[in-house]
């Protein structure tokens, strides 16, 4: 089955779960497509079971809380950052201590290699394997980051003006190209994310703006609006898998997708959502996806195209 904007528009909520007693902030499929592992300001990390929609295992992160959550290489493993103190954590080894917040975790799609911005104005470079970080940057302002989807490179979101490109073999140098963007006053980056074929670059914001960029020049090729986000909630933006779709969702509980290469609003689907919709993703392998509030949701297509 192909995604085409019909299949888009059929989408419809196939289960509700109600686990958690305050928002998620973060979820991730596992690269197979079969679980999904939550995170919450509850403190509670919840993993569910796509093939059988349903709850597996609750686990509790009292002490450190739990956000910006990724499933690593190794099974049964995760890392994810504290939101009440700073340290990122990796689950069944050790902590990883920050000397400020963590606003940014991204983890290599090929190997045991991760990156974190962090409130210090600072991006880290990881291994699970080691304790201390195997390389620092300093840049001006919050930063945003993500690995492209070889892991070849790495994208740095900076003062939410420019856009850094680093080769991870060299990123000492500093960047290979810098993109700069007209700085909107009005909103900060909150993320970046690269298409799944690695040429494209979404960069969201606490505000009602999406952009897309080339990846290899930094043009912007498209900005996407008309979704409710006044208030300045963190809206995660995503891809799906076929790189030809990009969806948010709202303050209003609803969820915007857009075609990637024409620029055109699709569809509007409603997930009665009983808050802004913070998180939401495209499972990589299966025709689903999965959106949060306080509750997840599966979506699935109610027609084949």
């Amino acid at each position: 089955m192909k995604l085409t904007d019909n299949v888009l528009r059929s989408f419809r909520v196939a289960k509700v779960f109600r686990e958690n007693s305050d928002k998620i902030n973060c979820f991730d499929f596992s690269s197979n497509g079969e679980t999904v592992i939550s995170s919450s300001d509850d403190d509670s990390i919840v993993l569910y079971d796509c093939q059988e929609g349903k709850p597996k295992r609750t686990l509790y992160s009292k002490k450190y809380g739990v956000d910006l959550i990724r499933y690593t290489h190794a099974a049964n493993t995760v890392v994810y950052s504290s939101n009440k103190i700073d340290v990122v954590c990796v689950y069944n080894t050790n902590n990883v201590n920050f000397p400020h917040r963590v606003v940014a975790l991204s983890m290599s799609p090929v190997d045991d290699t991760f990156i974190s911005g962090s409130l210090d104005k600072t991006i880290r470079l990881w291994d699970l394997r080691s304790p201390n970080c195997q390389g620092l940057m300093h840049l001006q302002g919050k930063p945003v980051c993500s690995f492209d989807p070889e892991g070849l490179i790495f994208a740095a979101g900076v003062n939410s003006e420019m856009v850094k490109l680093y080769d991870l073999r060299s990123f000492d140098k500093g960047p290979f190209a810098t993109f700069k963007l007209q700085y909107d006053r009005a909103c900060e980056w909150t993320g970046l994310k690269f298409s799944n074929d690695g040429k494209l670059i979404l960069v969201s914001t606490n505000g009602g703006t999406l952009r897309l960029l080339d990846a290899f020049k930094g043009a912007v090729l498209h900005s996407f609006g008309g979704y409710n986000n006044s208030k300045g909630v963190v809206l995660e933006a995503s891809f799906t898998p076929d790189s030809q779709f990009i969806m948010i969702g709202s303050e209003d509980g609803k969820i915007h997708v857009w075609n990637a290469e024409s620029g055109m609003k699709v569809a509007v689907l409603d997930g009665k959502h009983t808050g802004p919709v913070t998180c939401l993703q495209f499972n990589p392998k299966f025709m689903t996806f999965a959106s949060a509030c306080s509750n997840m949701a599966f979506w699935l297509p109610t027609i084949d195209d």
